[in-house]
């Protein structure tokens, strides 16, 4: 199954007479850690960018501040969230006692999850509905956590293949990012997402990415609870956004992660025109 901008549009919720930032969806975001502090910076940005109501940001103090002077409008500390993203710009093998005992609270929250980067190795504990974003030697890792041995040479050749045994393997939607981007559900169900400028192989695209996606999650966290077989259209979706705002941002040259997430509200704006 190949997924459209139709199919996309389709999953952008906009806000109505009655929307409230609370209504719109509040995502709680552990991102970011002394060490990688843009990430969390570009995760905030993208989220506030794809629509989301509210970001409840958790990180350390230095990340906080550096989020909060890009985006004011983040609010710091615990509180209630629709959905949660976490790991983005986090290196599991420096995770503090901590930091773990804050992202397994996220993970047993049973509030729909998106898992990047340094909290990939957790996504087995995730109580509710998840959905993890690894590239090509991250999944691997997450294979052999599970008892499945390859390379990353054999997911290059097989991504489809592959990401769907993560997806049997772990209990997860997988959004495999890479040169073919595929989302694969635990169903078995598989989703080619049409190919991106290959200029998006940058610096903090990733985190971008995770922002859209949790943002999308945070929107629909109601209708993920009542069918979590939503959560691979939204992965889906978040990575055709991903791409066209890359595009556009581009224009045929090279760009920075932060102008892909500046280009996502004209770049949502015309989605849903078409």
């Amino acid at each position: 199954m190949t997924w459209t901008e139709a199919d996309t549009a389709a999953r952008i919720a906009v806000p109505d007479a009655f929307a409230d930032k609370h209504r719109r969806g509040v995502l709680g975001a552990i991102t970011g850690s002394e060490r990688y502090p843009g990430a969390a910076v570009l995760g905030v940005e993208a989220a506030h960018r794809t629509g989301v109501g509210m970001v409840r940001l958790i990180a350390p103090r230095r990340v906080e501040d550096l989020v909060l002077a890009r985006r004011p409008e983040a609010v710091t500390g615990e509180g209630r969230v629709e959905a949660w993203l976490i790991g983005s710009g986090q290196d599991a093998r420096l995770r503090t006692a901590t930091l773990t005992a804050t992202l397994e609270a996220a993970l047993g929250s049973g509030a729909p999850i998106v898992i990047d980067a340094g909290a990939l190795d957790l996504a087995a504990d995730a109580a509710g509905a998840a959905v993890v974003t690894p590239h090509h030697g991250e999944l691997v890792r997450m294979l052999r956590q599970a008892g499945i041995e390859t390379d990353t040479e054999a997911v290059r050749h097989s991504p489809g293949h592959w990401a769907r045994t993560a997806a049997e393997a772990c209990g997860v939607v997988v959004l495999l990012k890479g040169a073919e981007t595929i989302v694969a559900a635990v169903d078995g169900t598989l989703i080619a997402v049409p190919p991106a400028t290959h200029w998006l192989a940058t610096a903090g695209s990733g985190d971008v990415l995770a922002g859209i996606l949790g943002a999308l999650v945070a929107t629909h966290a109601g209708e993920v609870h009542a069918d979590p077989s939503r959560l691979a259209e939204l992965a889906a979706s978040a990575a055709v956004v991903h791409g066209l705002a890359a595009e556009r941002a581009s224009g045929g040259g090279p760009i920075a992660a932060l102008d892909v997430a500046e280009a996502l509200p004209a770049t949502i704006a015309a989605l849903l025109e078409r």
